[in-house]
C-alpha cells in the first residue's frame, strides 16, 4: 500500500488571502515594520514560529508568542476560510483514491485548523488521516516532525510513501523522513526552490500528479 502524504497551504488550497491577511493583523497589532509583498508570501508552508523569527529576529519568546496569538485572532475570525481549493485537485485526489493509495494531509497548520477546513469544503471524502502541528505551534511544526508523527499515525511504511509539496520545507520534510518527495510548482515554491531541497519528482500541474507519483512507486 502506498501512502502519500499531502501539504495544504500551497499543494491543496491557495489561502495566500487568508494567511497574510493574518499576519498583516499581527504585524499591525506587534507595530512591526511592514514587509514586502515576496516577504509576505514567504510565510505560506514553513511553521510561522520559525518565520517571525526570520524576518524578526530582534523579537523575544514572548514577542513571538504574542505575534502567534494576534495571528489566529485574526485567522480564526475571518482568515482560516478564504481561501481557494486550487483547479484539478479535487479531480487528482479522486483518481488516487480510484487508484488504491492511501491519502493524508500533512501540514504545518495546527491540527484543529485542518480539521475545521476540512470539514467546512467537505475534503474529508478524499483523506484518510489529516496530521498537523500541535495546537500551541511550538512542540511538533517544522514539516519533519509532522511527517514523523503523520508515518507514525498512518502506520506507513517511508519506503512507500510520498510527501507532496510546493515548498522546500516539505521535500525537506520527506527527505528527512526517507520519503521520496513530489514537488508541485502551481503553488508558492519554484523549480530551484524544490530542487535544490532533494525533490525526487518535480511536477507543474494537478493532474501531474499521480504520473509523478507512479514514476517514484512504480
Amino acid at each position: 500500500m502506498t501512502d502519500l502524504f499531502f501539504d495544504f497551504d500551497g499543494t491543496i488550497a491557495d489561502s495566500e488571502i487568508g494567511i497574510v491577511k493574518s499576519i498583516k493583523y499581527s504585524v499591525n497589532k506587534m507595530g512591526l515594520p511592514d514587509l514586502s509583498t515576496d516577504q509576505y508570501r514567504k510565510f505560506i508552508g514553513p511553521a510561522l514560529i520559525t518565520s517571525f523569527r526570520k524576518y524578526y529576529p530582534d523579537l523575544s519568546d514572548g514577542d513571538v508568542t504574542s505575534a502567534l496569538r494576534y495571528y489566529q485572532e485574526y485567522y480564526h475570525k475571518q482568515g482560516i476560510f478564504q481561501l481557494t481549493i486550487y483547479p484539478g485537485i479535487l479531480a487528482e485526489l479522486s483518481t488516487l483514491n480510484d487508484a488504491g493509495y492511501m491519502l493524508h494531509i500533512a501540514s504545518a497548520k495546527p491540527e484543529p485548523m485542518i480539521n475545521e477546513i476540512s470539514e467546512h469544503f467537505g475534503l474529508g471524502r478524499y483523506f484518510d488521516g489529516e496530521f498537523g502541528a500541535t495546537s500551541d505551534e511550538k512542540t511538533r511544526v517544522t514539516k519533519t516532525a509532522v511527517l514523523k508523527y503523520a508515518l507514525e499515525k498512518a502506520n506507513a511504511n517511508p519506503q512507500q510513501s510520498v510527501m507532496i509539496g510546493d515548498r522546500d520545507t516539505d521535500m525537506l520534510g520527506g527527505y528527512n523522513n526517507k520519503v521520496k518527495t513530489l514537488g508541485v510548482t502551481y503553488g508558492f515554491g519554484d523549480v530551484p526552490e524544490l530542487a535544490g531541497a532533494h525533490a525526487s519528482e518535480i511536477v507543474d500541474k494537478p493532474e501531474q500528479i499521480q504520473a509523478g507519483v507512479s514514476r517514484l512507486i512504480g
